[in-house]
């Protein structure tokens, strides 16, 4: 490892495709940066829906000739490339609308011009950066000029027919079965197997690989730590016992057709009383039963963006966490820009406050008293903050860098500005230090007080604990490969709060220790264990080449073990129980 004082001081490319802003069509020239912007390299592959089978539009005067099979090849295409940033209907959401009403203004030309060579807005250069083909552009500029194919619909019929109790709460252990220590326990996404893996956080084994839904998003624990729930993002929920003697799947349902996020209920005198989880598409959030999973309501998340006040067909719901200070899920619903506090103690009379937060809300956490949650407007480069005591709107921040991606956040007691949450940039290498403590620290209370660089663009997580004095910021979509596979540390008591010096900090070869020769791993996700004395981190490759973990001594900053098994295919997000079950980030 090594430390430096300074860092790069240039900033990666904007982080969102606004495809037909107006501009011309660029010289290839101007094109290249486009094929490493981090942004362009997160969107990618954002759906399962690419797996659905459409129908062809029926034919209408202008429409360009395009097969079946051409059609059902661009709808493909387009879920993974495209309706990250430009919506499933192609009505806009963090990119423009691409509906033939408009494609059709530009022209064919156009859009094979803009598709092969990207534009300075942030629209990537998918022909010159070798991402689709010659023949792919073609199909995919006669795609966009004709209807948008609408994916079917998931309502409470399908969620039935999809819900299986695979053993029943009479039928469970009734005490605990196994040695595990619980709390210790890793669950970690193997994204590409369709799995989790139950890793010893105090042995490093594998205790079990249990099958779940296509890439697994999230996992959460309920509030008694005896359940893990885990999402994928074709919507399928498992619901793990950790009780039974080998911990395995008791309850599964489907949600919808691609989803990100699920919770539990929290509140004192409705532990574990239910769970919720909320969809892509179609566009909506179900509160289940607690014990079995049984969907018993769905509410759609369709309406008006907070500050247009335009009706938006398809506002997907982000993170949900669950409040401590009322029976309620805070629902972050991304496109309208609305946070919904849902008062889950009366399903039948369904109770929400709605707050006008910002779009595009993506990921977030609570501060250190859980009183307040913080969830970044990612492609506004803002964080809004909710003080979920009095469900109510506190602050919306800047935060002077490009595209926040907390994950749920890292809080810590700065030398300077007291209690503080931070979060790193998907777009640029900044960190930013938000003051969390309106009582101690008043005049630093839902500001950025500082903002410092990391190893560079590209990070998703960011991360530390009450026991330590270390904060660790990940860059896995950086370009860079050295960076990408490298981790940058700072020592929390060295921080001086001068916006005007850098804070230095030490970089861990976390792919050199991982001593994988084959690929290009991508280090992701630091992650403690219950204690706070070890880090873990997921050196992640490809599907067909050798993954591992990597645990690192927190007090030393030096290497204490590397995890591998031919089973940890593509490990990316690691969920310790306690931290998880408490909120402790």
């Amino acid at each position: 490892m090594f430390t430096r004082a300074t860092t790069l001081k240039h900033a990666l490319l904007g982080t969102v495709a606004l495809v037909f802003a107006g501009a011309s069509v660029p010289a290839i020239a101007q094109d290249n940066a486009h094929a490493s912007d981090p942004a362009a390299a997160y969107e990618p592959s954002m759906t399962t829906l690419a797996q659905i089978n459409v129908e062809l539009p029926g034919k209408k005067p202008g429409d360009p000739v395009m097969t079946a099979e051409e059609f059902q090849m661009g709808t493909e295409i387009y879920f993974q490339r495209c309706a990250g940033c430009h919506g499933v209907l192609r009505k806009g959401a963090t990119g423009k609308p691409l509906t033939p009403d408009i494609t059709r203004d530009h022209g064919y030309d156009y859009l094979e011009s803009i598709l092969t060579y990207g534009s300075p807005a942030g629209m990537p250069n998918w022909g010159t950066s070798g991402e689709l083909t010659e023949e792919q552009i073609n199909l995919m500029a006669r795609y966009i000029l004709l209807d948008p194919p609408a994916p079917p619909e998931w309502g409470m019929p399908d969620m039935k027919n999809s819900w299986e109790v695979v053993i029943a709460p009479e039928d469970r252990p009734t005490e605990k079965m196994n040695d595990i220590d619980i709390d210790n326990l890793m669950s970690v996404t193997l994204r590409d197997a369709g799995q989790v893996a139950l890793i010893d956080g105090n042995t490093y084994e594998i205790r079990s690989i249990i099958d779940t839904g296509y890439a697994v998003h999230i996992s959460r624990i309920s509030a008694s730590g005896r359940y893990l729930f885990v999402i994928g993002r074709d919507a399928l929920v498992n619901m793990i016992d950790l009780w039974m003697e080998v911990p395995d799947t008791v309850a599964k349902i489907k949600i919808g057709m691609e989803a990100r996020s699920v919770e539990t209920s929290k509140f004192e005198g409705y532990e574990d009383k239910f769970a919720v989880a909320g969809a892509y598409w179609p566009p909506q959030y179900v509160i289940m039963d607690g014990d079995t999973l049984e969907p018993l309501k769905i509410v759609s998340t369709r309406g008006n963006i907070y500050d247009e006040q335009t009706y938006h067909p398809e506002p997907r719901v982000a993170s949900i966490v669950a409040s401590h200070y009322n029976p309620e899920f805070i629902i972050n619903v991304k496109e309208t820009g609305k946070i919904l506090l849902v008062d889950y103690s009366d399903l039948k009379n369904l109770k929400t406050v709605e707050i006008e937060a910002e779009r595009f809300l993506h990921d977030g956490g609570f501060d250190s008293t859980h009183r307040y949650f913080l969830v970044a407007a990612n492609a506004r480069g803002k964080v809004a903050v909710v003080d979920t005591k009095e469900d109510k709107l506190v602050s919306i921040i800047e935060t002077e860098g490009q595209t926040p991606h907390p994950g749920r956040g890292a809080n810590f007691n700065h030398p300077v500005f007291g209690p503080v949450w931070a979060t790193s940039h998907l777009g640029d290498e900044s960190i930013a230090l938000i003051g969390t403590d309106p009582e101690g620290h008043a005049e630093q209370a839902w500001q950025l007080v500082d903002s410092f660089y990391g190893l560079g663009g590209g990070s998703l997580f960011i991360k530390t604990h009450p026991n330590s004095q270390h904060l660790y910021v990940d860059a896995p979509l950086n370009p860079d490969a050295e960076i990408t596979s490298s981790v940058a540390v700072f020592n929390i008591p060295d921080m001086d709060g001068d916006r005007d010096t850098e804070e230095e900090y030490t970089t861990l070869p976390i792919g050199e220790w991982a001593g994988i020769e084959d690929g290009q791993p991508r280090v992701v996700q630091p992650e403690f264990n219950k204690q706070g004395t070890e880090v873990w981190f997921s050196v992640w490759n490809a599907k067909d080449k050798e993954s591992a973990i990597v645990v690192v001594d927190d007090a030393t900053l030096e290497l204490k073990y590397v995890i591998k098994d031919e089973r940890l295919i593509t490990p990316t997000g690691k969920f310790n129980v306690l931290n998880t079950q408490h909120d402790i980030y």
